[in-house]
């Protein structure tokens, strides 16, 4: 299978009341369903935070303003449609007024890339999910990050 080394960006988007937007993805080669923070792979010749700034659009509607600081990064193997993906992700802070998702792209585009729901998410609920997310440990980290502020460096979530 080939392997394609790529980078990744990601937005960790919190309201006022903290609470979290994560996207459900569905893996369409092994069917894996996992809950995420809105992004993705960067295209080629691409700055991280214009590929941000595309995938929120895209994923979530949302117009981000500020782009916070990269608060973790991530290094996650995977097989995604025929491939195996590498990919190193860098995840930042967006604080934004809450608001109801609505993605630019279609409902079959969406789909494509393996998106199937967007919801915001509280501590609590996060934390008495029986479901996958990714990183495994965000209530951890979130939780962390809540509780002390952004880090002075990014964190590795891991896997």
């Amino acid at each position: 299978m080939t392997v394609v080394v790529r980078q990744g960006v990601r937005a960790l988007v919190l309201d006022p009341d903290n609470r979290i937007l994560l996207v459900r993805f569905v893996n369409p080669e092994t069917a894996e369903e996992f809950w995420a923070t809105p992004g993705g792979g960067l295209d080629p010749g691409e700055e991280p935070e214009d590929g941000l700034r595309r995938e929120l659009r895209e994923e979530t509607g949302l117009d981000a303003g500020e782009i916070g600081p990269v608060v973790w990064t991530r290094r996650h193997v995977f097989p995604w449609a025929g491939k195996t993906l590498d990919q190193s992700e860098r995840i930042a802070l967006v604080r934004t007024p809450a608001f109801e998702p609505s993605p630019a792209l279609t409902p079959a585009q969406l789909v494509a890339e393996g998106v199937h729901e967007l919801r915001w998410w509280t501590l609590n609920e996060l934390a008495s999910a029986n479901t996958n997310f990714a990183p495994r440990r965000i209530v951890r980290f979130l939780r962390q990050l809540l509780e002390e502020g952004p880090p002075p460096t990014p964190i590795d979530v891991g896997v």
